[in-house]
Parts: structure tokens; sequence; C-alpha cells
């Protein structure tokens, strides 16, 4: 048995260049180039910048690092990647980098497990090395994220398949190359049989663009989550991604490890914040003292420090159930749980810092508005944090049965009672009152 919360040293050496390359060469990008233009194609001025550092990255073998040995990658395992994922949540720019950015992360394993070869070679290939991006399309206008409410469905006709129906918040669909829709393909067989996944290109005709909306805070030029009406679009029969009816077990392809990624890089990002916090907590003087001197201000430290570290032990946790399983579903309550977890602790700690910051932490000239927003992001994207509650407490009650008789197990009378008998068979005493 033995508990090593080490990590080993050439792989440290790695994360070390990492941490260094990301501060100096990445997190200026993100203020000459912010969001969303990391999810844009390439014009040629910026490949000129961007791409030598992609090659750095590839020099350090940790380009895509997300992928397996059968899929190109080097076979990190995810608690490696989680270690690197938390340097890279500290930049909007870094997964652009390093090649591990959502959702192509998860739309490149589909592609990877269940494209066709010609599909690998013109799709994957350049989404791998980061000249194309792409979009999951999946919720609907009326239905949120529940699938039970879909209504978006695909028809085989001869040897394609026509797909009618309305996707809304299809993130980054109007720079995407292809997108994975989710859709109907037999009703009568159930949620869990009657729902299929299809590769479609975007200039595929029949895919209509309504419009792009924008998250809050942004510019209507950066809006990059389409509503998207597809009407009569044919795709070829093998654009279906696995088995027909088999969307859910593909699906799971791309969200389990994708969420132990999204939950680490939140990490990055409210670390981020409890630095800024604790920098101007040391800077700031009033009433006499530095405001690292007033207790409310070392509970927001405190506070801050404390939630993060448990936070971050979660999630390093459930990466190394990952690896040591290697079964989601074993794993799919604590997945759950940093799900839930990860835009609380990140609205936590960034309003703290703001708090510190008074009027700055609220303006432009500070990161910290960008990051408070997005913590209600991280509570829809995936699903909404409620649906993780409800599998969290699922699977912990699937350890758990009903009392047998009235009273609840550990009923003190019940137990006392039972504790006497058993100690006065052994020492024939009547240990009620003490006597023989």
């Amino acid at each position: 048995m033995a508990w090593d919360f080490s990590t080993d040293p050439e792989f440290q050496e790695k994360l070390d260049w990492a941490d260094s390359f990301v501060r100096e060469e990445v997190e200026p990008l993100d203020l000459v180039w912010p969001y969303p233009n990391n999810y844009k194609p390439l014009t040629p001025e910026r490949r000129t910048v961007v791409d030598p550092l992609k090659q750095r990255v590839r020099d350090r073998e940790l380009w895509a690092a997300h992928l397996g040995p059968e899929l190109g990658g080097k076979g990190y395992g995810q608690l490696r990647l989680a270690l690197l994922n938390e340097i890279l949540g500290r930049s909007t720019w870094a997964p652009v980098i390093f090649g591990t950015q959502a959702p192509d992360t998860g739309n490149a394993e589909i592609l990877a497990h269940f494209g066709t070869e010609d599909q690998k070679e013109q799709y994957l290939r350049p989404l791998l090395n980061g000249e194309i991006f792409s979009c999951y399309s999946m919720t609907e206008p009326q239905a949120g994220a529940d699938p039970a409410l879909f209504e978006t469905t695909a028809v085989r006709d001869g040897d394609e398949w026509v797909i009618n129906g309305w996707k809304y918040f299809s993130s980054n669909a109007r720079w995407a190359e292809f997108l994975i829709v989710m859709v109907w393909t037999d009703r009568d067989a159930g949620l869990y049989r009657g729902m299929s996944m299809f590769l479609v290109p975007r200039d595929t005709p029949g895919v209509n663009i309504v419009r792009n909306v924008g998250l809050m805070g942004e510019l209507p030029e950066e809006n990059s989550h389409a509503l998207i009406h597809y009407e009569n679009v044919r795709v070829p029969a093998e654009n279906l991604l696995g088995p027909r009816g088999g969307a859910f077990a593909v699906a799971q392809t791309r969200l389990g490890g994708g969420r132990v990624h999204h939950a680490m890089r939140t990490v990055g990002v409210a670390q981020r914040a409890i630095d800024m916090l604790c920098e101007r907590a040391l800077s700031r003087h009033t009433k006499g003292s530095i405001l690292a001197d007033k207790q409310l201000v070392q509970q927001y430290v405190a506070d801050s420090y404390i939630q993060l570290r448990q936070f971050r032990l979660l999630v390093l946790n459930v990466a190394w159930q990952i690896d040591q399983y290697q079964d989601y579903k074993r794993v799919r309550k604590d997945i759950a749980a940093i799900k839930v977890l990860a835009p609380t602790v990140l609205h936590d700690i960034v309003q703290r810092s703001m708090q510190v910051h008074g009027a700055l932490g609220l303006s432009s000239d500070m990161p910290l508005g960008q990051m408070w927003m997005h913590a209600p992001v991280m509570g829809m994207a995936d699903g909404p944090t409620e649906v993780h509650k409800v599998t969290v407490a699922k699977d912990v009650l699937k350890g758990y049965k009903p009392a047998d008789g009235l009273w609840p197990t550990e009923h003190v009378p019940t137990r006392l009672a039972a504790a006497q008998a058993k100690l006065a068979a052994v020492t024939e005493l009547d240990i009620r009152d003490g006597s023989r």
C-alpha cells in the first residue's frame, strides 16, 4: 500500500517547462488577440506567431497530450494530463497552442474511434494539427440538454441520411469545418437506443446558421454559439459515427475525460484569482494598514486557499481513478462531483478577489470580470449542475439499502440492547446494572 503525491521527475520537468512557456510566450496572446480569436481559423499573420509556438510544444512531446498511443499520442494518462491542464487553464490560448482545446479534443476522439479512413484523413488529421476547428451540435431550443425532449431526426433514404431539426448553442459552429450532430434515428427504440451521432460538414446544403448567440459580456462580432436549422441535410450513410442508436456510448468517448480537463483548468483559473487576491491584499493600504492585516481579508485568503486545495485534490483523485480502473462508469459519480464543484469554487474565489480589488476588480483593467462570468458557464457546459447532482445522489444511494425492521441501523436503544446481550453472554454479567 502506498500513498504518493509526487510527480515523476521526467514529467515534472515537462510541467516546469510548460509553466514557464505559458506565462512567457502564450499568455501575451490572450492580451493581443483575446477570446474568441483563438477559436477562429488563423490568419497568415497569426500563423507566423502561433505555428512556431505549436512546434515548440511538439518538440517537448506535449502536443495533443490527451490522445493515447493508439491515436498517435504519448499515453500520459488522466493524472498527468490533469497536472498539465492546471497550467493550461490560466490562458485561453494555451489549449490551442497545446492541441487540447474543447470541443475539438472530444470530437477528435470520436472521429478517431468511429470515423472512416477517408474521414480521418479529411478531418481528423488537420483537426489534430490545429489547422481546422469543429463543433458538437447537441442541445436544442425547447429541450436544453435533455435528450428525451430532442426533436431533431435523421431518416435513412437509400445510401444517405436526411437530417431535420433545430439545434441551439452549437458552440463554434460559425468557424467549424464540421459538426457532430446528435439526433433521433428510431424513436420506438427508446432514449438510449434510438439516438445516433452524425458527422456533418458545415458547408453541407441545408445547414443553416440562423444566428450566432454570444455569452454575457461578449461583443456581437464575437458571438459563436449558433442557432442552427438543419433543413433536409443529406449526408452519406458512412457519416453515421458509431452504431445506429449508439449516441450515448459515443458521447461517453468525449465527455468523461473532458470533464476532468475542464475541472483542472478551472483550478488554474482559480489559482490566478488567488494570486491576484494575495498581491492586492499586500499592496493596498486603507485605515492605517495594508488589507492583508484585516481579518476579513485574511478570511478571504484562507477560505479561498482551503476551497481550492480541496477541489484540486478531488480532481486529481478522479484522474487517478480513471487511470487506475480504465472504467469511466466506475468513476461516474466522482466525475459528476467535480463538475458540480467547478463553478462554485471558481465563483467564490473570483468573487473574493474582486471584492479585495474594489472597483478595479470590476473594471476591464483586470481579468477578474471575465473569470467571474465564466463561472455560470461552467455550471451549464456539459450539462447543468443540477443534473450532475442527481447523478451523484443516485450513484451514492446505490451503495446503501433500507434499514431492516422498524428502527434505523444506528438507533441507540436497539444497538444498546444488542450490545448488552452480546456482552452478557460472554461475561455472565448483568451489564444493565453492573451486578452479577
